[in-house]
């Protein structure tokens, strides 16, 4: 009996903001690769996860949600940098809401139909609707909108029929050798993904108060036998932001920094120390330069 072919490729997860793209990469690669919050705009770079099997290894590219309005640079580098992880990508999965389909949705229709990369519709949230029997008027409804190879509908959050995604998606894999090694879970840096998980936090502790005017950048990573020393800067636009951040007498950042220190030692299973601190940086998510120092791939 002939050895089945291996397949790999590149599965490009585009959708608007908030629809769980970043919940449904993690889920199939079972590894925290892209942080996730109740915030639109979560993630705002491209970020492969990675997942290999013994016949198979498929590349997810989970990438910002696309936004309809992106007057700042910092946006129209997250719509180029979705934009751009459609071109060699072998499959499509377009993330949609169980909960009903609304405008932005056809905004991202309307950019991917072009291509002529097949595109599966997956139809996530599956535990926000209220009855089941619901689902079947949905997919009906949501298969009127565009000419998609299948409708998948999901639950990235509750795991629920991924095993059925994940069979579709192999379908659309094409005969390759490995294009990462095997123990390989995403293409991102310790730095990264440290700077990541602390800006996950912030979002999640700040709320509303300033969470879209910051960033992190990993000024120093120092590796010990079983320690990991981090030195940190958060980024604010005004000097009004850095004392919400810091809080009172230092208490929020340090509390801010503490979680995020124990999702990493949960992340890479080794010891971490992570020092933050806070710095004005003016108009940073329209500037250029400061946008390619936080490693944004940046027009010149």
């Amino acid at each position: 009996m002939a050895n089945k072919a291996y397949r790999a490729g590149f599965v490009a997860v585009v959708g608007r903001p908030n629809t769980g793209k970043s919940t449904l990469v993690n889920a199939l690669v079972e590894e925290k690769i892209s942080i996730v919050t109740s915030k639109p705009q979560t993630t705002r770079h491209s970020i492969l996860g990675i997942l290999t099997e013994d016949h198979t290894q498929a590349i997810f590219v989970d990438t910002p949600g696309l936004q309809s309005s992106a007057k700042k640079l910092i946006n129209r580098t997250m719509n180029r940098a979705a934009t751009s992880s459609l071109a060699g990508a072998d499959l499509i999965l377009l993330i949609v809401e169980a909960t009903g389909w609304v405008k932005a949705d056809d905004l991202v229709l309307e950019r991917i139909a072009s291509t002529k990369t097949p595109i599966v519709l997956v139809v996530n949230k599956l535990d926000l609707m209220k009855r089941r029997v619901d689902l079947l008027p949905v997919i009906q409804e949501y298969a009127t909108r565009g000419s998609f190879e299948e409708i998948v509908p999901i639950s990235a959050r509750g795991m629920k029929n991924l095993d059925s995604l994940m069979a579709v998606i192999k379908r659309f894999l094409p005969e390759s050798e490995r294009l990462f090694p095997g123990d390989a879970k995403t293409d991102r840096s310790m730095e990264f993904r440290v700077s990541e998980v602390l800006r996950e936090k912030l979002l999640d502790t700040l709320r509303q108060e300033v969470p879209y005017g910051l960033a992190v950048e990993v000024l120093a990573l120092e590796e010990d036998a079983d320690l990991t020393l981090v030195d940190a800067v958060i980024w604010v636009e005004k000097d009004s932001q850095r004392g919400i951040v810091v809080g009172r007498r230092g208490e929020r950042l340090k509390h801010m920094s503490t979680e995020a220190r124990l999702d990493l030692e949960k992340i890479f299973e080794r010891r971490f120390y992570l020092k933050a601190h806070v710095t004005v940086k003016e108009n940073w998510s329209d500037n250029a330069t400061a946008l390619r120092q936080l490693g944004y791939e940046v027009p010149r």
